[in-house]
This record gives C-alpha cells, sequence and structure tokens, in this order.
C-alpha cells in the first residue's frame, strides 16, 4: 500500500467505561484521534452477502502505523463521517511495518 491511497479520514474511538446515577457501568466512546485511512469493502463471499441482507458492512482499514494506530484493539471503533465500524479481531502490521491493518464490520449511523 502506499500513502496516497490513504483517501478517507477516520475518527478512532477508545472504550471509556463510567457509571451512571445509579452507579451502573455504561460503555462511553472517547476520540483519541482522526486519521487518514483506506476503506476495502469485502465483497464476493458468501459471508459478504449474508452481511449485507444483515445491514453489515464487512471491511479491511489500513491506517499508517503511528503510535496511536499501534494502541488499536478489538475493543475500539472507527467511525466514518456515515458509519460507525466495530474492530474485528486484533489489527496487525503490514509487512514492511509501515500501516497498521484491520477487519472491521460497519453499520449505517
Amino acid at each position: 500500500m502506499k500513502t496516497g491511497q490513504l483517501n478517507r479520514r477516520i475518527t478512532l474511538l477508545e472504550p471509556q467505561p463510567s457509571k451512571d446515577a445509579d452507579g451502573k457501568v455504561i460503555q462511553g466512546w472517547t476520540n483519541r484521534g482522526t486519521v487518514w485511512a483506506n476503506i476495502q469493502h469485502r465483497p464476493g463471499s458468501e459471508a459478504f452477502q449474508q452481511a449485507r441482507m444483515e445491514a453489515r458492512d464487512p471491511a479491511t482499514i489500513a491506517v499508517r502505523a503511528t503510535a496511536l494506530s499501534r494502541r488499536l484493539s478489538s475493543l475500539w471503533r472507527v467511525e466514518t463521517d456515515d458509519t460507525i465500524y466495530e474492530v474485528k479481531g486484533n489489527p496487525h502490521r503490514s509487512q514492511d511495518n509501515a500501516f497498521v491493518v484491520f477487519q472491521v464490520e460497519g453499520q449505517r449511523k
């Protein structure tokens, strides 16, 4: 992948549990930054077709490897203007260590 292929802005959201007035733990999200990304939707497979029928949007996202992107885990979320993506599985680095690549499943806002 080349840096010029990072053509979408995404926001990285880290889980931030907190407590409501009754002391119950609720899940919140902390914005950790906005980065350039490449989002590749995964067409063609039977699993993809099933996900589409269920209004899910499986994709692969690549971002430049930075201190922030290396912290990503399967607990995080990624957000674009119109979609919220749940990170599926732990991200990995590209062969040249220049990018962090991860699988996601999105749903329109």
